[in-house]
């Protein structure tokens, strides 16, 4: 799954990050104890704050961007998934509410079960629950979710989850239902049955189900690309107005029906999206928490700068939530264009880059750990594995090295594009790239642009500062999505951002996945991670915390890291609603 403040810090930031934190760069604990216990940031880790919400008044979001966006055929961004998934759209499957990795469970959504498998986990069919209503009161049905799963496939609608594209059944060079075709693969045998066929065994296909690409959507509420701007309501809210840029209002779908819905609360009476503010602005509304503020939360994490007036004060501390993103950050390079053909180009760049110094700028050792392998620790038993050696400041001399042997013995220049909210990290690389003679132009792309910039591969930049989130815990979300070369895409690619095509990668990746044995599986994937590793089409950095300081009438927050730390939106609601404002 697609993831997405600034320039290094001063040595009094640094300080007031690391306050408590001695020890803390090791393995983090969800209960905030053993290494992570005397980490101030962590304290309400796997936590609700704010006590039990009370049913009404308008929750606020302050942002400053847009949605990447809402049409769930479009939707596989982290933040955005989460927004949309629990208050828009249901889908087949979700995940239970609750903080952290409590949150991992899955749970029946639209479906009356996890589905059920036949033909050895080829054929999966699920049945849906009675009495689901889109927000004009007309039953949701099967043919709407098949209809939505093939819209996903249509070249105008770029940047969905694939997981349709690799399993279904004929699936190979279909181009979405516009012109009156369909994929036989999924059938709908009454309104609530739908079977998929699938060409190879999944025994995971629950939890592709999540996915957003898995919700309905009437064929008569299609409106192609326009979707993003008004998807038709399944779920507790719908959309009163969306303003692009500027602001979203969601009131209640007064034909939800929370008798089939066990997962959302649907506290608020509104959801206000404020859009455009400067993320200093968001921080320092956060804390002060005055007015309507005060039932507010930040759409993004709190700057690396804002935490020194955080941490130290224990009030606004109570209201900090840091719960791991699962995801990590890479630098990705283009492997398909010279200089990056070669190998030891690539490797010169790992052992150029200090990590150190990214994760300072990231906001330290309190928010974030410096990663020593593409999957982040979840998917090793909880710790990552070190199979490089190399130094976290890097190694300068060995890239030197490297570069001599491939002929650029004086560097060469390259550009990187990073989201504008990575700007600080893309700084730090490019200063530590440098010392090897690797000088390195960065083009910043606003959050809600940057995926459609970075996944158009012939006019995209040499390298991307991005990262990957694990859709479920499992080695198969991760590592093909990120490194099988048959699913690039010249437009809206998505995950493989390094266009890394090898056939012995992907030769193993098909081995793995037709393992029936778990735990072998796992073992396999997290060799298969070391082995891609050694070619070095991508360098991981580190993997983050997602810190938010959330308003003081605020109650029912917590972070998930099946949603890489943001705040469910399940479950989140007010104290005092009188008091919203709006």
């Amino acid at each position: 799954m697609n993831k997405r403040i600034r320039t290094a810090l001063a040595a009094a930031v640094v300080a007031a990050l690391t306050l408590g934190a001695v020890g803390c760069s090791g393995e983090k604990h969800a209960s905030g104890g053993g290494p992570g216990g005397a980490n101030p940031a962590l304290a309400n880790v796997g936590k609700a704050v704010g006590g039990t919400p009370v049913k009404g008044g308008t929750l606020t979001v302050l942002s400053n961007q847009d949605f990447t966006h809402l049409d769930p055929a479009r939707n596989w961004v982290m933040n955005d998934m989460d927004f949309g998934t629990r208050l828009l759209y249901r889908t087949l499957v979700t995940y239970k509410a609750a903080p952290g990795t409590g949150g991992s469970e899955l749970v029946p959504d639209l479906a009356t079960d996890l589905g059920t498998s036949s033909n050895g986990a080829r054929t999966w069919t699920f049945h849906l629950k009675q009495g689901i209503t889109y927000e004009d009161g007309t039953p949701v049905t099967a043919q709407d979710i098949k209809y939505n799963v093939e819209r996903s496939f249509s070249p105008d609608l770029p940047g969905g989850a694939d997981y349709a594209a690799r399993y279904l059944t004929g699936a190979e060079g279909y181009q979405g239902p516009e012109q009156g075709k369909h994929l036989d693969s999924i059938l709908t045998p009454d309104d609530h049955t739908i079977v998929f066929e699938l060409r190879k065994p999944f025994a995971e296909f629950p939890n592709a189900t999540v996915m957003p690409t898995f919700a309905p959507v009437p064929k008569a509420q299609d409106t192609g690309p326009k979707y993003d701007n008004r998807p038709f309501s399944s779920g507790p809210y719908k959309v009163e107005s969306y303003q692009r840029d500027k602001q979203l209002v969601l009131v209640r779908n007064t034909h939800w029906a929370p008798g089939t819905d066990p997962v959302r609360k649907a506290y608020p009476d509104r959801i206000v999206v404020t859009m455009g503010l400067k993320a200093t602005q968001i921080d320092d509304r956060m804390i002060a928490s005055q007015g309507a503020d005060a039932s507010a939360v930040s759409w993004g994490a709190l700057r690396p700068e804002s935490a020194p007036k955080v941490l130290p004060v224990a009030e606004v501390r109570s209201r900090l939530l840091a719960e791991s993103t699962n995801c990590t950050d890479m630098v990705q390079m283009h492997t398909g264009r010279a200089p990056f053909t070669d190998v030891r180009v690539r490797q010169a760049m790992m052992y150029a880059l200090d990590k150190d110094a990214v994760l300072t700028s990231s906001g330290g050792p309190a928010f974030n750990d410096p990663s020593t392998a593409y999957m982040p620790a979840t998917l090793f038993g909880g710790k990552q594995p070190d199979t490089l050696k190399i130094p976290a400041t890097g190694d300068i001399a060995k890239a030197k090295e490297l570069l001599k042997q491939a002929g650029k013995p004086g560097g060469f220049e390259t550009k990187m594009t990073v989201s504008t909210g990575d700007k600080g990290r893309a700084e730090a690389v490019q200063e530590s790239l440098a010392k090897a003679g690797i000088k390195v132009t960065i083009e910043t792309v606003d959050p809600s642009a940057f995926y459609a910039a970075i996944g158009d591969v012939k006019n995209r930049t040499d390298l991307v500062y991005s990262g990957w989130c694990p859709d479920y815990p499992s080695g198969s979300t991760f590592l093909p999505f990120v490194f099988d070369g048959r699913y690039i895409k010249d437009k809206g690619n998505s995950g493989n951002h390094s266009i890394f095509r090898d056939e012995a990668t992907m030769k193993r990746m098909d081995e793995i996945a037709a393992m029936t044995d778990a735990k072998a599986a796992d073992q396999a994937w997290q060799q298969l991670d070391g082995d891609i590793l050694a070619k070095a089409p991508a360098i991981p950095v580190l993997v983050r915390r997602w810190p938010l300081v959330v308003g003081k009438n605020i109650a029912g927050a917590y972070g998930q890291t099946s949603f890489g730390g943001q705040i469910d939106y399940a479950t989140i609601g007010l104290k005092n609603p009188s008091t919203s404002g709006n």
